[in-house]
């Protein structure tokens, strides 16, 4: 059964309104990452991914990021928009973020742009900001959104989502 989408009010985007497949936009807006005290990317050159009933992911340009930090890891993941996903680790002294974020190494046509550019899970960062407001993370664990004061769902991963 698919939700009743809120209605956005002036300056606030509804995921509803995202379309699927999704779309890829450029936004300078300020995007700052944190772990274990340690900022792993501050950036006005990120991506956005925008789906039907997500919050927006942010997809950071690796050149950007603080590349001691992220250890490579085995695990990988296909999307039917973007192709095979590969992940990292997110390591600052003894503190370890296991599956902190995904990249495309060969992303599918449409999606080029963000080749060499990594996503965050916000819930497993210290702190994941836009412009300086922290994000919440999209609920369920499985999802990378990120949720700022002006995006309006209801969002997949909440209870209850797993059908939509």
């Amino acid at each position: 059964m698919r939700p009743t989408r809120i209605e956005p009010g002036p300056g606030e985007e509804s995921v509803w309104d995202y379309p699927r497949p999704p779309r890829l936009e450029r936004t300078e807006r300020h995007i700052e990452v944190v772990f274990a005290g340690v900022v792993l990317a501050d950036t006005r050159s990120a991506w956005r991914v925008l789906e039907t009933s997500h919050p927006p992911v942010y997809y950071l340009p690796r050149s950007e990021m603080v590349e001691e930090y992220l250890i490579e890891n085995p695990r990988r993941s296909f999307c039917e928009w973007k192709g095979q996903a590969s992940y990292v680790d997110v390591k600052v002294g003894d503190q370890i973020a296991e599956y902190a974020g995904w990249y495309y190494p060969a992303p599918t046509r449409g999606f080029e742009a963000i080749k060499d550019h990594i996503a965050l899970y916000p819930e497993k960062m210290d702190r994941c900001s836009v412009d300086g407001e922290l994000v919440k993370p999209q609920p369920g664990g499985f999802y990378g959104g990120w949720i700022t004061s002006g995006i309006i769902g209801p969002f997949k991963g909440e209870a209850g989502t797993e059908f939509w």
